[in-house]
């Protein structure tokens, strides 16, 4: 069983990953309203991908015997003055995940939660992932800086990106 602290921590990582769902849904129909529908494609996969995180923690909490608890989800930022501010957004925020996550390694190592710990182990690595992707579409577009045509090739590369193939073939939903 999940300690009440281990519980309200893993809850308020679930409604984290909710809103990075969210956010990266908000980038999507900036980029789609701009035109950039590579980008767009890339964020409605990282849309999806956070939603898949948000439900590996709603599963593991009720795996626990705990209780999920919902939170309101904030309103996310819907303007950006640039591509290259979106994804500047996204690595920021990405960076507080993995912040978020390490502390929640943390709180398992303090309790002795070596299930949690475990299960956490999965986040870390992705958190790398997850931050190495947003910092390459980065470098790209400061690269290009107000190249039209750089934009449009970065965008067409981005219009590339498929889901990945989840760990053992099922969706964790």
């Amino acid at each position: 069983m999940l300690s009440e602290t281990m519980q309200d921590a893993l809850n308020q990582q679930l409604n984290m990953e909710t809103f990075a769902s969210y956010q990266y849904l908000a980038m999507a129909a900036y980029f789609e309203s701009e035109n950039l529908l590579g980008m767009a494609n890339w964020m409605h996969i990282q849309t999806a991908e956070e939603r898949e995180h948000a439900m590996k923690f709603y599963h593991f909490i009720n795996d626990r015997r705990g209780r999920v608890k919902l939170a309101a989800v904030a309103a996310p930022k819907t303007e950006w003055a640039s591509p290259l501010e979106a994804f500047q957004d996204a690595l920021k925020h990405e960076q507080k995940v993995t912040a978020s996550i390490n502390r929640l390694v943390d709180l398992a190592i303090k309790e002795s939660d070596h299930a949690t710990n475990s299960f956490l182990r999965w986040f870390v690595d992705e958190q790398v992932e997850e931050e190495a992707n947003v910092d390459a579409v980065i470098s790209d577009l400061k690269r290009v800086g107000d190249s039209s045509q750089g934009l449009f090739m970065i965008d067409r590369e981005l219009a590339g990106r498929q889901p990945e193939a989840e760990e053992g073939g099922e969706a964790d939903e």
